[in-house]
């Protein structure tokens, strides 16, 4: 009885004092702790470089095309969904939360696709997803010609409400 009084009592006097040394770190841990700081800095340093240098490999400026979507509004139709196609080719479906659709309702803009093309005109193929006037499911499509130069190409599938017929305009515009 007695021995297990006294290793609960060790226990407890060990207990009582890890903290106090847990406030009081040793000169070399200070040292160790400022070096992890200092590593974990580089790392995300370097992370961001091979992040920006394999965007750049991967997507080079002069066969870069990037795909934005925004919205205007957003009275007369509430998005639920983009699909875009690219000569015909699938390159992008995306289905917004709640919390995406306030963004693009404040101004957000939001980067639907990036990828390469090369130089010429492509079909621009978008359709858009969602409720209409009156709660109504409705979906749309936008079709355009884009054509491919040197540089990157920006494009922005832009919805707006149009309110002289009180219906959503979907419109393309090249940057």
């Amino acid at each position: 009885m007695y021995s297990l009084f006294r290793g609960s009592l060790a226990a407890l006097l060990l207990w009582s004092w890890l903290p106090a040394m847990a406030e009081t770190p040793a000169p070399e841990a200070v040292g160790v702790q400022e070096d992890v700081q200092s590593l974990k800095q580089q790392v995300l340093e370097l992370n961001r470089d091979l992040f920006l240098l394999e965007e750049e490999l991967l997507f080079p400026t002069n066969t870069q095309v990037s795909v934005f979507v925004s919205l205007d509004v957003g009275e007369f139709f509430q998005l639920d969904s983009v699909q875009l196609k690219i000569d015909g080719k699938e390159v992008a479906d995306y289905l917004y939360t709640p919390r995406e659709l306030d963004a693009l309702a404040r101004g957000g803009v939001q980067r639907l696709h990036i990828g390469n093309l090369r130089n010429g005109e492509h079909e621009l193929v978008a359709f858009f997803t969602g409720k209409g006037p009156k709660g109504r499911d409705y979906r749309r499509g936008a079709t355009t010609t884009i054509t491919k130069g040197l540089g990157p190409k920006y494009v922005e599938l832009r919805i707006v409400d149009q309110t002289r017929n009180y219906q959503p305009e979907f419109a393309v515009k090249e940057w």
